[in-house]
């Protein structure tokens, strides 16, 4: 056991993609107290907001495994695919789920007013803005240039 857990320690493009979300996640915050002039803890491990951290981190894997294993690997091949359905996933189905939960909970606030319905708000920031995307792109790339 103390074994594989010095391997996973050791494994370089893991610890660079893990450090790549932190970075994104923290960089999220930041911006968010910016913003807010508050702190949300939920903003730690939340989605949506700028940058992609899911994105920062895919494709930080995708460029750590190319810069580890060749860009001619059948693993970066596998990394890189990932990468692009991660941000498929988050510019698209999930920034959709997001505005129709914003709607919904503009219909659910009309009827509660009205006194028919008692329903919690869904969660409307779970996607991302083509740019957020981008910038979570961009950061991944970098981070993995730099530390690998």
């Amino acid at each position: 056991m103390k074994e594989i857990l010095f391997q996973i320690i050791r494994n370089k493009v893991l610890m660079v993609t893990m450090a790549s979300w932190l970075i994104a996640q923290t960089i999220k915050v930041i911006l968010g107290i910016i913003r807010q002039k508050k702190l949300d803890f939920r903003w730690f491990v939340g989605t949506g907001g700028m940058p992609s951290s899911h994105v920062a981190g895919a494709s930080c894997l995708a460029t750590a495994t190319g810069l580890e294993y060749g860009f001619n690997s059948i693993y970066f091949a596998l990394t890189a695919t990932f990468a692009l359905v991660v941000m498929f996933d988050a510019q698209g189905v999930r920034r959709a789920a997001g505005k129709q939960a914003r709607i919904l909970n503009k219909i659910t606030e009309d009827i509660y007013w009205q006194g028919r319905i008692g329903e919690k708000r869904l969660r409307e920031l779970i996607g991302h803005t083509p740019i957020e995307v981008i910038a979570g792109f961009l950061l991944g790339i970098v981070i993995a240039v730099i530390a690998v």
